[in-house]
């Protein structure tokens, strides 16, 4: 069955359908990793969006449930040039295309996935169109496709109740707000003790449960929705208890301590980004998924300092704040799978909370 693309400015493609064959209207991204198609599909972050995978074969490898970031896959939509319907994997479970049908996520394969990425990069993250019906007149289509606006997303993929990874080692709260499984995962190993904690869940209740460190997840969306876990992150950050935040837990805690985000053309989206540590001048390789960034110009010297900048573009990636237990990053260390040469940054958020813990 065929399948289209329509892109806002209106810029057709013609594959074929993968997946459900419901028509949806969502934000188009693209990822640039060669691998965890898998891992993709199940972060949360990707909420509210379509993703074109650049990497030309998509899906050799089957699925691998064991490998998946949450219980279910996020996107809306799912974008590739070829996918491969006869995986090859001891560790095979299924395939793809069963797997989007079972979870009603449509998708098109067979169109020019390099040609719909250089349209994105050149003209910026756009919303666009994946159906099955072919249109002779796009006028109400792209009207239709213009007005979406990504929203809802953190509430939406957050857990419902509280969850424990159990242990005999410092006390975490991770509030999720579209927590990828690896993060408690990699507390969790550590020998931390994680409670896991809904998003709309209250600055009052984790303080008065006395962690040893708080951790922020990654999420989906535009930060600057998240009106209510901005105003619970400025009352963790009157406290003393070490905080470590990834993705949009970064640009949440910028925000409640007076910085600005702003959205960015394309985003980073893919596991081979280059992040500098300007302390000790390392590169790290990391991976990443954020259409949203820390606007470097807007952070108060006082209150913060930029400890990683990306190598490509200069953005910030990274923050340190002053006179506070507190460092967040843009990128992430727990990438499974991905580069790890950043997961060293758990062992200093461990080491934080032995140092308080020890007076």
């Amino acid at each position: 069955m065929n399948a289209y693309l329509i892109l806002e400015d209106g810029t057709v493609f013609q594959g074929t359908s993968i997946g459900s064959t419901k028509e949806i209207i969502s934000e188009i991204v693209f990822n640039t990793s060669m691998w965890g198609y898998l891992e993709v599909l199940t972060d949360p972050s990707y909420a509210g969006q379509a993703v074109c995978m650049t990497y030309p074969l998509i899906g050799n490898y089957g699925i691998c449930r064991e490998d998946m970031e949450s219980l279910r896959p996020w996107p809306d939509g799912y974008i590739v040039n070829e996918l491969s319907r006869m995986p090859s994997n001891f560790r095979c479970d299924d395939t793809i295309q069963n797997f989007l049908e079972a979870h009603d996520i449509p998708g098109v394969a067979g169109i020019d996935t390099r040609a719909l990425t250089k349209i994105l990069r050149e003209k910026g993250t756009m919303n666009g169109m994946i159906t099955t019906n072919s249109y002779d007149d796009l006028t109400e289509v792209l009207e239709k496709i213009r007005t979406y606006t990504v929203s809802g997303v953190v509430k939406r993929v957050s857990c419902k109740q509280k969850k424990r990874l159990k242990a005999d080692g410092p006390r975490v709260a991770l509030l999720d707000i579209g927590a990828k499984n690896n993060i408690g995962e990699s507390l969790n190993k550590r020998g931390c003790d994680v409670t896991i904690y809904p998003c709309d869940t209250s600055a009052e209740e984790i303080i008065e449960s006395n962690p040893d460190g708080i951790m922020l997840s990654n999420g989906p969306g535009d930060p600057k929705e998240c009106v209510y876990q901005i105003e619970q992150i400025k009352k963790f950050y009157e406290t003393d208890i070490p905080i470590f935040a990834i993705c949009l837990g970064h640009q949440l805690v910028a925000l409640a301590t007076g910085a600005d985000t702003k959205k960015m053309k394309y985003g980073h989206r893919g596991g081979n980004h280059p992040v500098k540590d300007l302390k000790s001048g390392r590169v790290y390789i990391s991976s990443q998924n954020h259409g949203y960034m820390v606007d470097g110009d807007t952070i108060d010297p006082t209150i913060a300092e930029i400890a990683f900048i990306n190598v490509n573009d200069q953005t910030v990636e990274g923050l340190r704040y002053k006179e506070k237990n507190i460092f967040t990053v843009q990128f992430h260390p727990e990438a499974c799978p991905g580069p790890q040469d950043s997961d060293l940054l758990f062992d200093e958020f461990m080491q934080m909370m032995e140092v308080r813990k020890n007076g």
